[in-house]
């Protein structure tokens, strides 16, 4: 019967393959307010742009603009890169672009990147190093009707099982390998090539189909059940989070190139981005319905009620921050490249230390009045409309 459905949900798909995901409109709840100084305040630096020329700056997105970059998007909409005398330039990105290459050609100062996919070109020569690590959990779902019976990933054996691939696909490999499942083993699980969608899902053909919390999981939710000509809701699904499993990466994490970082004066400019780019985070966090409409003017193809969806679900990856915003946990990083190598992203352990958090630290340091760790931030309420309006 969910065939029925598949001509609907298939004219949304359209609107999202230019963006890779979507999901669905919403209206919020407003999020607890913090007991620190709001990031709206104003700049200590607001004089830094009166002082010279901007410095012009490149950050590469992974990819589209939509509110999973919401905090640089509005670091540039507030003015916070002016205010630290920066001109910053956010280049979107696409399937076919790797950040840490741009990065590493020099197109670029900044990329944001998965940890894996930032790490895989320090292989070849490539320098890449993290500065501030965003996403503090991953949101990497692996998604099933109930009929299906799949509540942890040993059930996953013998299904379809859906995977982008792209660098996308360790956290579940990990997890099939955790579970006693090889994923190169049609007798075990046969891995299924899933489009940046969910409609073949919906339609039937993969059983438990890969999904961002804040992305493709909200696709299912703003699609009609043509068994019911309702909304399908959570209790429609099963959700194996890779996160909770153990077998999840660090993502979206702010890097620059060594060599860059070690020329003179690049360092202080790397503060003075994290810095204005952590506000810009914080913004977004205790103002998310401007910070929804910064988004939607910069360009995000998804409608508004997805990004409110969206925008509310990387807050939750986000905040809290227990060591404050943008320092990695050395933890993290060790699990990140062991998923990584086991699922071949990289091919040996890491050689040299690819990530520091000093940067991260002196910038925490200038905003030592603001709230960094979110401790008291409240996911919102977000109801989701059909096709995400």
């Amino acid at each position: 019967m969910r065939r029925r459905g598949i001509a609907l949900f298939a004219a949304f798909a359209v609107a999202l393959a230019a963006c890779s995901s979507g999901g669905g409109a919403a209206t919020s709840a407003p999020s607890a307010a913090s007991a620190a100084p709001s990031a709206a305040a104003p700049s200590e630096s607001a004089s830094a742009s009166a002082a010279g020329p901007l410095k012009p700056i490149r950050l590469q997105l992974q990819w589209f603009p939509q509110a999973q970059f919401a905090g640089y998007f509005a670091a540039k909409d507030q003015g916070f890169y002016k205010d630290e005398g920066l001109d910053v330039t956010i280049l979107p990105g696409a399937v076919e672009i790797v950040p840490a290459t741009v990065v590493a050609g020099g197109q670029a100062e900044f990329g944001i990147s998965w940890v894996p996919r930032m790490l895989a070109p320090r292989e070849s020569g490539a320098d890449p190093v993290v500065i501030g690590q965003v996403f503090q959990r991953s949101p990497t779902l692996q998604v099933s009707f109930k009929d299906k019976n799949i509540t942890s990933p040993e059930q996953l054996k013998g299904k379809k099982v859906g995977s982008w691939g792209f660098g996308n696909e360790s956290e579940l490999y990990a997890g099939l390998v955790k579970a006693g499942l090889d994923p190169a083993n049609p007798d075990d699980v046969t891995i299924v090539q899933q489009q940046f969608d969910m409609v073949a899902f919906v339609a039937g053909e993969i059983d438990a189909a890969q999904a961002m919390i804040y992305n493709e999981y909200a696709q299912v939710l703003e699609t009609k059940n043509p068994a019911t000509g309702k909304l399908f809701t959570p209790d429609d699904l099963n959700v194996i989070s890779w996160q909770e499993y153990g077998t999840s990466m660090l993502q979206d994490a702010i890097f620059a190139s060594e060599a860059w970082l070690a020329q003179s004066g690049n360092e202080d400019t790397a503060v003075k981005f994290l810095k204005a780019s952590f506000k810009g985070w914080m913004y977004c966090r205790d103002n998310p319905e401007p910070c929804v409409d910064i988004v939607l003017k910069s360009d995000a193809k998804l409608p508004k009620g997805h990004q409110t969806w969206q925008l509310n679900e990387v807050n939750g990856i986000i905040w809290p921050a227990p060591n404050g915003i943008g320092i990695t946990d050395e933890a993290a990083f060790n699990r990140t490249v062991e998923v990584a190598t086991a699922g071949k992203i990289l091919t040996k352990p890491v050689e040299g230390k690819a990530w520091r958090n000093d940067l991260a630290e002196k910038a925490l340091a200038q905003l030592s009045d603001m709230d960094t760790k979110g401790t008291a931030w409240q996911k919102a309420n977000v109801t989701l409309t059909e096709g995400g309006k």
